[in-house]
Protein backbone atom coordinates (compact mmCIF):
# COMPACT_ATOMS: atom_id res chain seq x y z
CA UNK A 1 0.00 0.00 0.00
CA UNK A 2 1.11 3.44 -0.28
CA UNK A 3 1.33 6.44 2.59
CA UNK A 4 -0.93 9.60 1.21
CA UNK A 5 0.09 12.78 2.62
CA UNK A 6 -1.82 15.80 4.16
CA UNK A 7 0.36 19.12 4.45
CA UNK A 8 -0.54 22.77 4.15
CA UNK A 9 0.21 25.03 1.43
CA UNK A 10 0.40 28.15 2.69
CA UNK A 11 2.07 29.71 6.23
CA UNK A 12 0.19 27.30 8.18
CA UNK A 13 -2.96 27.36 9.69
CA UNK A 14 -4.67 26.00 7.27
CA UNK A 15 -6.98 23.22 9.28
CA UNK A 16 -5.12 19.98 8.28
CA UNK A 17 -6.38 18.90 12.08
CA UNK A 18 -9.59 18.56 10.98
CA UNK A 19 -9.31 17.58 7.46
CA UNK A 20 -7.00 14.54 8.76
CA UNK A 21 -9.57 13.75 11.16
CA UNK A 22 -12.07 13.15 8.60
CA UNK A 23 -9.83 11.04 6.52
CA UNK A 24 -8.80 8.86 9.09
CA UNK A 25 -11.64 5.99 9.02
CA UNK A 26 -10.17 5.20 5.62
CA UNK A 27 -6.90 4.52 7.03
CA UNK A 28 -5.69 2.05 9.13
CA UNK A 29 -2.38 4.03 10.49
CA UNK A 30 -2.20 8.00 10.85
CA UNK A 31 1.73 9.25 11.72
CA UNK A 32 3.32 12.71 12.01
CA UNK A 33 6.33 13.31 10.54
CA UNK A 34 7.76 16.63 11.56
CA UNK A 35 7.35 19.85 13.35
CA UNK A 36 6.91 19.98 17.33
CA UNK A 37 4.10 21.78 19.63
CA UNK A 38 4.50 24.99 17.58
CA UNK A 39 1.47 23.10 15.84
CA UNK A 40 -2.39 23.43 16.39
CA UNK A 41 -4.35 21.42 15.15
CA UNK A 42 -7.93 22.44 16.05
CA UNK A 43 -10.55 19.68 15.73
CA UNK A 44 -14.18 20.01 16.81
CA UNK A 45 -17.10 17.75 17.09
CA UNK A 46 -19.86 16.90 19.25
CA UNK A 47 -19.79 19.94 20.63
CA UNK A 48 -16.60 19.68 21.50
CA UNK A 49 -13.09 21.47 21.06
CA UNK A 50 -9.48 20.48 20.90
CA UNK A 51 -6.06 21.52 20.05
CA UNK A 52 -3.15 19.18 19.47
CA UNK A 53 0.48 20.09 19.14
CA UNK A 54 2.17 16.56 19.12
CA UNK A 55 0.15 13.91 18.79
CA UNK A 56 -1.73 13.44 15.30
CA UNK A 57 -4.71 14.35 14.50
CA UNK A 58 -6.14 10.73 14.09
CA UNK A 59 -6.79 9.83 17.59
CA UNK A 60 -9.87 10.54 17.67
CA UNK A 61 -11.41 7.67 15.64
CA UNK A 62 -11.51 4.45 17.23
CA UNK A 63 -8.99 1.54 15.77
CA UNK A 64 -6.63 3.73 14.22
CA UNK A 65 -2.52 3.47 14.74
CA UNK A 66 -1.26 7.44 15.58
CA UNK A 67 2.44 7.78 14.73
CA UNK A 68 5.20 10.49 16.16
CA UNK A 69 7.69 9.92 13.63
CA UNK A 70 11.42 9.82 13.56
CA UNK A 71 11.02 14.03 12.03
CA UNK A 72 9.13 14.72 14.71
CA UNK A 73 11.02 17.34 18.15
CA UNK A 74 8.80 16.31 21.18
CA UNK A 75 8.86 18.08 24.37
CA UNK A 76 8.43 15.43 27.30
CA UNK A 77 6.46 18.04 29.58
CA UNK A 78 4.20 19.07 26.91
CA UNK A 79 3.55 15.89 25.93
CA UNK A 80 2.43 15.08 29.30
CA UNK A 81 -0.21 17.86 29.32
CA UNK A 82 -1.69 17.20 25.83
CA UNK A 83 -1.74 13.16 26.82
CA UNK A 84 -3.58 14.62 30.63
CA UNK A 85 -6.04 16.65 28.80
CA UNK A 86 -6.97 14.29 26.45
CA UNK A 87 -7.25 11.32 29.27
CA UNK A 88 -9.55 13.64 31.13
CA UNK A 89 -11.82 13.80 28.65
CA UNK A 90 -12.44 10.00 27.96
CA UNK A 91 -9.76 9.66 25.30
CA UNK A 92 -7.23 6.85 26.19
CA UNK A 93 -4.19 6.76 24.01
CA UNK A 94 -1.56 4.67 25.71
CA UNK A 95 -2.62 1.03 23.22
CA UNK A 96 -2.70 3.23 19.99
CA UNK A 97 0.35 5.96 20.14
CA UNK A 98 3.29 4.85 19.03
CA UNK A 99 6.35 7.02 19.71
CA UNK A 100 9.79 6.72 17.64
CA UNK A 101 13.05 5.95 18.82
CA UNK A 102 14.55 8.25 16.64
CA UNK A 103 12.53 11.49 17.68
CA UNK A 104 15.15 14.41 18.72
CA UNK A 105 13.78 15.99 22.43
CA UNK A 106 13.35 19.54 23.02
CA UNK A 107 14.84 19.56 26.40
CA UNK A 108 14.13 22.50 28.98
CA UNK A 109 17.08 24.35 28.09
CA UNK A 110 16.04 24.16 24.31
CA UNK A 111 13.27 26.76 25.42
CA UNK A 112 15.66 29.10 27.37
CA UNK A 113 18.19 29.34 24.13
CA UNK A 114 14.61 30.36 21.86
CA UNK A 115 13.56 32.37 24.23
CA UNK A 116 17.52 34.41 24.84
CA UNK A 117 18.00 34.48 21.04
CA UNK A 118 14.82 35.61 20.25
CA UNK A 119 15.18 38.58 22.65
CA UNK A 120 18.71 39.50 21.35
CA UNK A 121 17.06 39.91 17.84
CA UNK A 122 15.64 42.90 18.46
CA UNK A 123 13.19 43.98 15.83
CA UNK A 124 14.73 41.41 13.31
CA UNK A 125 13.28 38.68 15.42
CA UNK A 126 11.65 35.86 13.77
CA UNK A 127 8.76 35.32 15.90
CA UNK A 128 8.71 31.87 17.08
CA UNK A 129 6.79 30.31 19.58
CA UNK A 130 9.48 29.97 22.06
CA UNK A 131 8.73 26.59 22.27
CA UNK A 132 12.61 25.25 22.08
CA UNK A 133 11.64 24.23 18.61
CA UNK A 134 14.37 25.99 16.72
CA UNK A 135 17.33 25.03 19.01
CA UNK A 136 16.24 21.27 19.19
CA UNK A 137 16.69 20.94 15.56
CA UNK A 138 19.79 22.90 15.41
CA UNK A 139 21.34 20.52 18.09
CA UNK A 140 19.91 17.77 15.88
CA UNK A 141 21.53 19.10 12.83
CA UNK A 142 24.65 19.79 14.71
CA UNK A 143 24.83 16.40 15.97
CA UNK A 144 24.54 17.14 19.32
CA UNK A 145 21.00 15.79 20.25
CA UNK A 146 19.23 13.82 22.33
CA UNK A 147 16.38 11.25 21.00
CA UNK A 148 13.71 9.65 22.80
CA UNK A 149 15.83 6.09 22.35
CA UNK A 150 18.23 8.31 24.80
CA UNK A 151 16.18 7.92 27.73
CA UNK A 152 17.15 4.32 27.59
CA UNK A 153 20.77 4.76 27.03
CA UNK A 154 23.13 6.11 29.81
CA UNK A 155 20.89 9.19 29.70
CA UNK A 156 21.66 11.03 32.66
CA UNK A 157 25.11 11.73 31.37
CA UNK A 158 24.04 12.80 28.02
CA UNK A 159 21.37 14.84 29.40
CA UNK A 160 24.21 16.86 31.62
CA UNK A 161 26.57 17.05 29.20
CA UNK A 162 24.35 18.76 26.96
CA UNK A 163 22.42 21.49 29.94
CA UNK A 164 25.84 22.54 30.34
CA UNK A 165 26.69 22.95 27.04
CA UNK A 166 23.93 25.52 26.58
CA UNK A 167 24.22 27.06 30.27
CA UNK A 168 27.51 28.19 28.28
CA UNK A 169 25.71 29.62 25.32
CA UNK A 170 23.38 31.56 27.20
CA UNK A 171 25.74 32.76 29.61
CA UNK A 172 26.65 34.92 26.70
CA UNK A 173 23.31 36.46 27.12
CA UNK A 174 21.36 39.08 29.04
CA UNK A 175 18.99 36.55 30.42
CA UNK A 176 17.67 35.69 33.49
CA UNK A 177 15.87 31.86 34.00
CA UNK A 178 14.91 29.44 36.09
CA UNK A 179 16.01 26.10 34.92
CA UNK A 180 14.90 24.16 38.05
CA UNK A 181 11.22 24.77 37.47
CA UNK A 182 11.12 23.99 33.96
CA UNK A 183 13.76 20.65 34.16
CA UNK A 184 11.07 19.33 37.40
CA UNK A 185 7.74 19.28 35.18
CA UNK A 186 10.35 17.75 31.70
CA UNK A 187 11.49 14.88 33.88
CA UNK A 188 7.70 14.11 34.99
CA UNK A 189 7.36 14.40 31.14
CA UNK A 190 9.75 11.69 30.50
CA UNK A 191 7.87 9.30 32.94
CA UNK A 192 5.09 9.98 31.03
CA UNK A 193 6.56 9.16 27.65
CA UNK A 194 8.01 6.21 28.85
CA UNK A 195 4.35 4.70 29.71
CA UNK A 196 3.78 4.69 25.52
CA UNK A 197 5.30 2.20 22.42
CA UNK A 198 8.64 3.36 21.62
CA UNK A 199 9.70 1.65 18.89
CA UNK A 200 11.63 1.68 15.25
CA UNK A 201 8.35 3.61 13.78
CA UNK A 202 10.22 3.25 10.66
CA UNK A 203 10.26 -0.15 10.87
CA UNK A 204 6.79 -0.51 12.03
CA UNK A 205 5.46 1.57 9.34
CA UNK A 206 6.83 -0.39 6.54
CA UNK A 207 5.88 -3.72 8.09
CA UNK A 208 2.22 -2.33 8.11
CA UNK A 209 2.53 -0.99 4.55
CA UNK A 210 3.70 -4.41 3.32
CA UNK A 211 0.72 -6.16 5.05
CA UNK A 212 -1.68 -3.81 3.14
CA UNK A 213 -2.12 -1.14 5.76
CA UNK A 214 -3.10 2.21 4.56
CA UNK A 215 -1.38 5.28 6.02
CA UNK A 216 -2.01 8.70 6.21
CA UNK A 217 0.94 10.96 7.17
CA UNK A 218 0.15 14.45 8.63
CA UNK A 219 2.44 17.30 8.26
CA UNK A 220 2.39 20.47 10.76
CA UNK A 221 3.19 24.29 9.43
CA UNK A 222 2.76 24.89 6.32
CA UNK A 223 4.76 24.81 2.65
CA UNK A 224 5.53 29.00 2.55
CA UNK A 225 7.66 28.18 6.30
CA UNK A 226 9.37 25.09 5.00
CA UNK A 227 13.07 25.84 6.11
CA UNK A 228 14.59 25.27 2.48
CA UNK A 229 11.59 26.44 0.10
CA UNK A 230 9.80 28.51 2.55
CA UNK A 231 10.32 32.61 3.36
CA UNK A 232 13.29 32.28 4.53
CA UNK A 233 14.73 32.88 7.05
CA UNK A 234 10.96 33.93 8.53
CA UNK A 235 10.43 29.93 8.27
CA UNK A 236 10.35 27.28 10.49
CA UNK A 237 13.16 24.87 10.84
CA UNK A 238 11.79 21.42 9.38
CA UNK A 239 10.51 20.80 6.08
CA UNK A 240 7.17 20.70 6.07
CA UNK A 241 6.99 19.75 2.26
CA UNK A 242 6.21 16.32 1.08
CA UNK A 243 10.11 14.78 1.01
CA UNK A 244 9.44 15.46 4.48
CA UNK A 245 7.29 12.83 4.74
CA UNK A 246 9.93 10.20 3.57
CA UNK A 247 12.69 11.80 5.53
CA UNK A 248 10.55 12.22 8.76
CA UNK A 249 8.64 8.89 8.62
CA UNK A 250 11.34 6.28 6.52
CA UNK A 251 9.51 5.49 4.06
CA UNK A 252 10.44 5.47 0.09
CA UNK A 253 9.85 8.16 -2.29
CA UNK A 254 7.59 5.27 -4.64
CA UNK A 255 5.69 4.63 -1.30
CA UNK A 256 3.97 8.15 -1.88
CA UNK A 257 0.38 8.15 -2.82
CA UNK A 258 -1.96 11.08 -2.93
CA UNK A 259 -0.94 14.49 -2.09
CA UNK A 260 -3.85 16.16 0.16
CA UNK A 261 -2.48 20.29 -0.53
CA UNK A 262 -4.79 22.06 2.16
CA UNK A 263 -5.39 25.70 1.68
CA UNK A 264 -7.69 28.51 3.13
CA UNK A 265 -10.02 30.52 0.46
CA UNK A 266 -7.83 33.19 2.04
CA UNK A 267 -4.31 33.57 3.39
CA UNK A 268 -3.11 34.16 6.76
CA UNK A 269 0.20 34.65 8.81
CA UNK A 270 1.53 34.42 11.65
CA UNK A 271 4.77 36.05 13.14
CA UNK A 272 7.08 38.14 10.75
CA UNK A 273 7.77 37.75 7.30
CA UNK A 274 6.69 39.04 4.04
CA UNK A 275 3.14 38.61 3.45
CA UNK A 276 2.55 40.18 -0.62
CA UNK A 277 -1.55 40.14 -0.58
CA UNK A 278 -1.58 40.94 3.16
CA UNK A 279 -4.62 43.13 4.21
CA UNK A 280 -4.56 46.37 6.67
CA UNK A 281 -7.82 47.45 5.77
CA UNK A 282 -11.64 46.58 7.14
CA UNK A 283 -11.51 43.53 4.61
CA UNK A 284 -8.79 42.43 6.41
CA UNK A 285 -10.19 42.68 9.64
CA UNK A 286 -13.18 41.45 8.66
CA UNK A 287 -11.23 38.14 7.48
CA UNK A 288 -9.88 37.95 10.99
CA UNK A 289 -12.97 38.54 12.83
CA UNK A 290 -15.57 36.16 10.32
CA UNK A 291 -12.21 33.69 10.46
CA UNK A 292 -11.45 33.96 14.31
CA UNK A 293 -7.78 34.30 13.33
CA UNK A 294 -5.76 33.88 16.54
CA UNK A 295 -2.67 31.06 17.37
CA UNK A 296 -4.91 28.51 18.88
CA UNK A 297 -2.04 27.58 20.76
CA UNK A 298 -0.29 31.09 21.17
CA UNK A 299 -4.02 33.48 20.82
CA UNK A 300 -1.70 35.42 18.62
CA UNK A 301 -4.00 37.71 16.32
CA UNK A 302 -2.94 36.10 12.32
CA UNK A 303 -2.23 38.42 9.82
CA UNK A 304 -4.65 38.47 7.15
CA UNK A 305 -4.92 39.34 3.29
CA UNK A 306 -6.67 37.84 0.27
CA UNK A 307 -5.03 34.59 -1.45
CA UNK A 308 -2.47 34.36 -3.14
CA UNK A 309 -2.02 31.97 -6.27
CA UNK A 310 1.65 33.28 -7.05
CA UNK A 311 2.07 31.02 -3.71
CA UNK A 312 -0.10 28.27 -3.85
CA UNK A 313 1.11 27.28 -7.48
CA UNK A 314 4.84 26.93 -6.37
CA UNK A 315 3.97 25.12 -3.33
CA UNK A 316 1.45 22.88 -5.17
CA UNK A 317 4.44 21.92 -7.47
CA UNK A 318 7.04 21.56 -5.00
CA UNK A 319 4.65 18.64 -2.66
CA UNK A 320 3.46 16.93 -6.04
CA UNK A 321 -0.52 17.65 -4.63
CA UNK A 322 -2.80 15.78 -6.47
CA UNK A 323 -6.53 16.70 -4.30
CA UNK A 324 -6.54 20.03 -2.81
CA UNK A 325 -9.08 21.10 0.20
CA UNK A 326 -10.01 24.27 0.71
CA UNK A 327 -10.85 25.15 4.10
CA UNK A 328 -12.73 28.29 5.64
CA UNK A 329 -14.75 28.78 2.33
CA UNK A 330 -17.77 30.43 4.69
CA UNK A 331 -15.53 33.14 5.80
CA UNK A 332 -15.78 34.37 2.68
CA UNK A 333 -19.75 34.13 2.47
CA UNK A 334 -20.12 37.78 3.10
CA UNK A 335 -18.20 39.77 0.94
CA UNK A 336 -19.58 41.42 -2.21
CA UNK A 337 -16.54 41.01 -3.71
CA UNK A 338 -13.42 38.09 -3.56
CA UNK A 339 -10.05 38.93 -4.90
CA UNK A 340 -7.27 36.50 -5.67
CA UNK A 341 -3.39 36.90 -6.56
CA UNK A 342 -2.69 35.58 -9.72
CA UNK A 343 0.57 37.83 -10.73
CA UNK A 344 3.31 40.04 -9.01
CA UNK A 345 4.24 43.05 -10.00
CA UNK A 346 7.97 43.87 -9.31
CA UNK A 347 9.46 47.00 -10.68
CA UNK A 348 6.79 47.10 -13.36
CA UNK A 349 7.08 43.72 -14.10
CA UNK A 350 4.68 41.27 -14.06
CA UNK A 351 5.71 37.87 -12.68
CA UNK A 352 4.31 34.08 -11.89
CA UNK A 353 6.20 32.29 -11.03
CA UNK A 354 7.62 33.07 -7.22
CA UNK A 355 10.52 34.75 -6.88
CA UNK A 356 13.83 34.12 -4.89
CA UNK A 357 13.05 37.05 -2.38
CA UNK A 358 9.64 38.39 -1.56
CA UNK A 359 10.24 40.71 1.51
CA UNK A 360 10.71 43.06 -1.49
CA UNK A 361 7.83 45.60 -2.80
CA UNK A 362 5.89 43.35 -4.70
CA UNK A 363 2.58 45.09 -5.97
CA UNK A 364 -0.32 42.06 -6.48
CA UNK A 365 -2.00 41.24 -9.68
CA UNK A 366 -5.64 41.22 -8.96
CA UNK A 367 -8.48 38.96 -10.24
CA UNK A 368 -11.94 39.77 -8.92
CA UNK A 369 -14.74 37.75 -8.42
CA UNK A 370 -18.45 38.14 -7.59
CA UNK A 371 -18.97 36.77 -4.02
CA UNK A 372 -22.21 34.62 -3.21
CA UNK A 373 -23.72 36.72 -0.30
CA UNK A 374 -24.85 33.52 1.02
CA UNK A 375 -24.37 31.69 4.43
CA UNK A 376 -23.05 28.11 3.69
CA UNK A 377 -22.53 26.44 6.80
CA UNK A 378 -25.57 24.53 7.07
CA UNK A 379 -25.06 22.92 3.38
CA UNK A 380 -24.60 19.52 3.36
CA UNK A 381 -23.82 18.94 -0.57
CA UNK A 382 -22.25 20.31 -3.23
CA UNK A 383 -25.62 20.67 -5.46
CA UNK A 384 -26.24 23.65 -2.70
CA UNK A 385 -23.40 25.74 -3.72
CA UNK A 386 -24.61 29.04 -4.83
CA UNK A 387 -23.29 29.33 -8.47
CA UNK A 388 -21.14 32.37 -7.62
CA UNK A 389 -19.02 29.68 -5.43
CA UNK A 390 -19.11 27.38 -8.05
CA UNK A 391 -17.37 30.20 -10.34
CA UNK A 392 -14.92 30.88 -7.94
CA UNK A 393 -13.86 26.93 -7.59
CA UNK A 394 -13.84 26.56 -10.73
CA UNK A 395 -11.75 29.98 -10.98
CA UNK A 396 -9.34 28.06 -8.69
CA UNK A 397 -8.99 24.95 -10.83
CA UNK A 398 -8.59 26.60 -13.74
CA UNK A 399 -5.47 28.69 -12.18
CA UNK A 400 -3.94 25.85 -10.01
CA UNK A 401 -4.68 22.61 -12.22
CA UNK A 402 -5.38 20.12 -9.39
CA UNK A 403 -9.12 18.97 -8.61
CA UNK A 404 -10.45 20.51 -5.71
CA UNK A 405 -11.70 17.42 -3.86
CA UNK A 406 -13.00 18.63 -0.48
CA UNK A 407 -14.59 22.08 0.74
CA UNK A 408 -14.88 23.10 3.94
CA UNK A 409 -17.69 25.35 4.77
CA UNK A 410 -17.17 25.31 8.94
CA UNK A 411 -14.92 24.09 11.62
CA UNK A 412 -17.11 21.02 12.79
CA UNK A 413 -16.18 17.77 11.51
CA UNK A 414 -19.99 17.79 9.93
CA UNK A 415 -19.09 20.70 8.20
CA UNK A 416 -17.29 18.71 5.42
CA UNK A 417 -18.04 18.39 1.61
CA UNK A 418 -16.59 15.92 -0.18
CA UNK A 419 -17.07 16.48 -3.78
Amino acid sequence: MKVDVILGLQWGDEGKGKVVDVLTPSYQMVARFQGGPNAGHTLEFENQKYVLRSIPSGIFQKGQINVIGNGVVLNPALFKEEIEGLEASGHNLTDRLYISQKAHLILPTHQLLDAALEKAKGDSKIGTTGKGIGPAYTDKVSRNGLRVGDLFHRFEEKYRYAVERHKEILARYDFAYDLEELEAKWFAGVEKLKTFPIVDTEHFINKRLAEGDKVLAEGAQGSMLDVDFGSYPFVTSSNTICAGACTGLGVAPHKIGDVYGIFKAYCTRVGSGPFPTELSDADGKALRDGGHEYGSVTGRPRRCGWIDLVALRYTIMLNGVTKLVMMKSDVLDAFDTIKACVAYKIDGKEVVDLPFDIDCEIEPVWAELPGWKTDMTDMKSENEFPEEFNAYLSFLEDELQVPIAIVSVGPNRAQTIIR
